[in-house]
């Protein structure tokens, strides 16, 4: 006899699943941010009462929305070398992937730079144009040679 009378257990869900999420909302309240600047705890709090958040890593989520909120700046700085066109003709879904990855990249150096490029790549999958996960990519590979020098050289040489 079957056990799906309404007693079904939630489903457990992993920590790399939680965390990719949670890169998803970031992705969405930036996009939104963007757009239509409103302050970000608002935006944070509209996704936080707005979305059922019990498969995702929240304080990764309010991390990298409040971090890349208050660095964007410097992180269009960061990454702009590595572009064929400027920032502001960057269309919206990129600028805020590479946001993403680049704070990631800069911020967070216990995150592998293969794994932060990983899943920047993945979120231009999925959000992005046709392409723009191949352009997110490149930017990101030139940007972790920059900024993590060192752990792309030893991953290089093993």
């Amino acid at each position: 006899m079957s056990e799906s009378s309404g007693s079904e257990k939630k489903r457990k869900y992993s920590r790399t699943e939680m965390r990719r999420n949670a890169r998803n909302y970031t992705l969405q309240a930036l996009y939104q941010w963007q757009m239509a600047p409103l302050p970000v705890n608002e935006i944070e709090a509209q996704f936080r009462v707005n979305n059922d958040m019990s498969d995702t890593d929240v304080a990764l989520f309010g991390e990298l929305l409040r971090g890349v909120t208050a660095r964007a700046k410097t992180l269009d700085q960061a990454y702009s070398l590595f572009l064929d066109r400027t920032v502001d003709d960057l269309d919206p879904v990129e600028l805020a992937v590479l946001r993403i990855g680049a704070y990631e990249l800069i911020e967070r150096l216990e995150v592998p730079y293969r794994v932060a490029i990983n899943e920047s790549v993945e979120l231009a999958k999925t959000f992005g144009a046709t392409e723009s996960h191949r352009y997110v990519n490149g930017v990101l590979d030139k940007l972790a040679q920059k900024v993590r020098a060192a752990e792309v050289m030893a991953r290089r040489e093993r």
